[in-house]
C-alpha cells in the first residue's frame, strides 16, 4: 500500500457513492430492536421501485439517539426517521420520490445533535464500519502515512504531548508523557494494549465506538507503536461484546489484506500486528495490571506499582496501555494538528469527550462534546431533562469509580479538575441521570454490590471491606441502623479507599461518600429514630 494506493482507493469509493443514501443503524442498540431486518426490507424496497442505480441502503454504526432506535438517516435530505420498522421501508421510499411521510422523525437541528462536536464520532453513523475502503474514503490511515513518512517516533510523541491529549479511561494521565516513558523504556521488545474492557455500568461508548469505527482505533494504535518501538499490539476486548469482536476481526483482516497491519506498512521497516484477546467479564480487568496477567493467561489480578507497566508491563516488556477513545483521538490530532486539538477544550482539559447518557433522561445514547461543557448543557439541552415534566436529582459520572452530583452543581464545567472536586471522577464516560424518584441510599448500594460483586479479592480491605459497607448500607435500608453504623460505613469508607491495592478498591467508596456528601439526610430519615442522636464514632471526612 502506498499513498497513491490510498487515494485511488479514496477516489473509487467517492466516484462509486449514489445520489441518496439511506443510513441504516447496524449497531449493537438499534441492531436489538430490528434494525436488520429494517435494511433488508428497504433494500427490497429499493430493488422493486428500480431506483438501484440512484439510491444506496448502508449499513452504519451508531447514529447517537439510541433511545429513539431502530434509526435510519436519508441523505442529502438530511431527514431522521425514528423507530423505524420494516413495514416504513414502503413509505421511506415513497418520500424519497417526493411523496408526503407521516413516519415519526428527530430534528438533526435539535440540541442532542446540534451541541457535539465530533472527533471521535466523526464517522459513527455516517461509514459502513465493515468496509475498510469506507474510512480511506474519510482520509482513514493518511495520518499513519504521514507519521511513517515524514516524522521521527520523538516528533509524533511531542506533537501528543503539545495536544494535551488525556487518557479517556479515567484517571486523565496525560498521554504524550505515558508514550514518551515507554519511548525511553529500555527494552527490545514492547507491546501496546488497547484496554476495550468497558464494564461500568451504564456505559457503552468504547463499544460504540468499536463497533462503529474500528479502523479509527487501529490507526491509533499503529501510531502509537511506531512513536515507542513497538511491534505488537492486543486489544483486550470484553466477550460482551460481540458484535464489537466481529468487526474488529474484519478490520484487522482488511488492513492486513492491504498492507496496512503486517509487514513493511506503507513499503517503510515498521511492522505492526494486532491481536484480540477476549475478556471473561472481570470488572477488575479493566485495571491495567490485572488486564495484563489475563493477557498473558493468568488469573486477572492487580499487582503493586511500580514498577509501572510503561517500564515493566507484559511478559516484563515496556508496555503502552491506552483505552478505545485515547487511541481514537490519536489519527485526527496528527491529521489536523496538535494546536487545533489543544485549541477544544479548557486550560487543563484539552479536546472533547465521549458520554454515554443513561437513566431518567428524555435522550438516552451517545453524544460527545467539548470538554468544560457545564453538566447542565449535557443533561437539560441535550438530553432533554427528566421524563414527564420532573426534576433532575442527580447526576452519577464515573460508573462504580465515579460519585453523584446533585442537582445544585449542575453548572459544573465536565472537565477532570471539577469532578473531582466535588467527588466524582470523569471516568471512561458512563453519564446516569437520576430524577426526584431516585433514593439516593439505594444508589449508593447498588454501585456497592457491584464492586463487592466484582472484588478480585486478592487484598483485604478491598475484599472484606466492600462486604462489610455493603451490609451496612441493607441495615440502613432495612431501618434497623443507628447513628453508630452510620459512622462505621464512613469510617470504612475512608479504610478501604486509603489501603486497598488497586483502583476498584481504592474507588468504591466514591458513591457513599459522595451521596453521604450531598445527600446525608436522605440516610438520616432512615436511622432508628430512638437512637438518632447517639454519638457516632470518631471518622474521617
Amino acid at each position: 500500500m502506498t499513498l497513491n494506493d490510498l487515494q485511488q482507493t479514496k477516489d473509487a469509493e467517492l466516484a462509486a457513492r449514489k445520489r441518496i443514501v439511506l443510513r441504516c443503524c447496524l449497531a449493537a442498540s438499534c441492531s436489538s430492536s430490528g434494525s436488520k431486518g429494517v435494511k433488508e426490507r428497504l433494500e427490497k424496497a429499493v430493488s422493486e421501485a428500480g431506483l438501484q442505480g440512484e439510491v444506496e441502503v448502508r449499513g452504519v454504526g451508531c447514529m447517537k439517539l439510541c433511545c429513539e432506535g431502530p434509526l435510519v438517516a436519508a441523505d442529502p435530505a438530511n431527514t431522521l426517521y425514528v423507530k423505524v420498522t420494516p413495514d416504513n421501508a414502503a413509505a421511506i421510499i415513497a418520500a424519497l420520490r417526493g411523496g408526503k411521510c407521516t413516519l415519526p422523525q428527530a430534528d438533526p437541528g435539535s440540541p442532542f445533535f446540534a451541541l457535539q462536536e465530533a472527533i471521535v464520532l466523526a464517522n459513527c453513523g455516517v461509514i459502513d464500519p465493515e468496509r475498510i475502503e469506507a474510512y480511506i474514503a474519510a482520509d482513514g490511515y493518511l495520518a499513519l502515512h504521514e507519521v511513517l513518512a515524514e516524522m521521527a517516533p520523538k516528533e509524533v510523541v511531542d506533537a501528543i504531548v503539545k495536544s494535551g491529549l488525556r487518557g479517556r479511561g479515567g484517571a486523565g494521565f496525560p498521554t504524550g508523557l505515558k508514550w514518551g516513558t515507554v519511548a525511553k523504556s529500555p527494552g527490545a521488545k514492547k507491546y501496546i494494549i488497547c484496554n476495550a474492557d468497558e464494564g461500568d455500568p451504564g456505559a457503552f461508548m468504547d463499544r460504540s465506538v468499536l463497533e462503529s469505527d474500528p479502523h479509527l482505533v487501529l490507526e491509533g494504535m499503529a501510531i502509537a507503536a511506531y512513536a515507542v518501538g513497538a511491534d505488537q499490539g492486543f486489544i483486550y476486548v470484553r466477550a460482551e461484546y460481540p458484535l464489537a469482536i466481529s468487526r474488529l476481526q474484519n478490520a484487522i483482516r482488511q488492513a492486513k489484506r492491504v498492507g496496512l497491519l503486517g509487514s513493511g506498512i506503507f513499503e517503510s521497516p515498521f511492522n505492526f500486528n494486532v491481536d484480540i484477546r477476549i475478556g471473561a467479564g472481570a470488572f477488575v480487568c479493566g485495571e491495567e495490571t490485572a488486564l495484563m496477567a489475563s493477557v498473558e493467561g493468568k488469573r486477572g489480578t492487580p499487582r503493586p506499582r511500580p514498577p509501572f507497566p510503561a517500564e515493566r508491563g507484559l511478559w516484563d516488556c515496556p508496555t503502552l496501555i491506552n483505552n478505545v477513545e485515547t487511541f481514537a483521538n490519536v489519527a485526527p490530532i496528527l491529521r489536523r494538528g496538535a494546536d487545533w486539538f489543544a485549541g477544544i477544550g479548557t486550560e487543563k482539559s484539552k479536546g472533547t469527550k465521549v458520554f454515554a447518557l443513561a437513566g431518567k433522561i428524555r435522550n438516552t445514547g451517545l453524544i460527545e462534546v467539548p470538554m468544560g461543557t457545564p453538566l447542565r448543557r449535557i443533561v437539560e439541552q441535550m438530553g432533554g431533562g427528566a421524563p414527564a415534566g420532573g426534576a433532575i436529582k442527580a447526576v452519577q459520572t464515573g460508573g462504580p469509580s465515579g460519585g453523584c452530583i446533585p442537582a445544585p452543581h449542575l453548572d459544573t464545567p465536565v472537565d477532570y479538575e471539577s469532578l473531582t472536586k466535588l467527588g466524582s471522577i470523569m471516568g471512561s464516560g458512563g453519564m446516569i441521570v437520576m430524577d426526584e424518584t431516585t433514593r439516593m441510599v439505594d444508589v449508593a448500594r447498588f454501585f456497592m454490590e457491584f464492586c463487592m460483586d466484582e472484588s478480585c479479592g486478592k487484598c483485604i480491605p478491598c475484599r472484606a471491606g466492600t462486604v462489610q459497607m455493603h451490609q451496612l448500607l441493607e441495615k440502613i435500608l432495612a431501618r434497623r441502623a443507628t447513628a453508630r453504623d452510620l459512622a462505621k460505613l464512613e469510617e470504612l469508607c475512608d479504610m478501604v479507599r486509603n489501603t486497598s491495592l488497586c483502583g476498584l478498591g481504592q474507588t468504591a467508596p466514591n458513591p457513599v461518600l459522595s451521596t453521604l456528601r450531598f445527600f446525608r439526610n436522605e440516610y438520616e430519615e432512615l436511622l432508628q429514630p430512638e437512637l438518632h442522636a447517639a454519638p457516632p464514632l470518631t471518622a474521617k471526612a
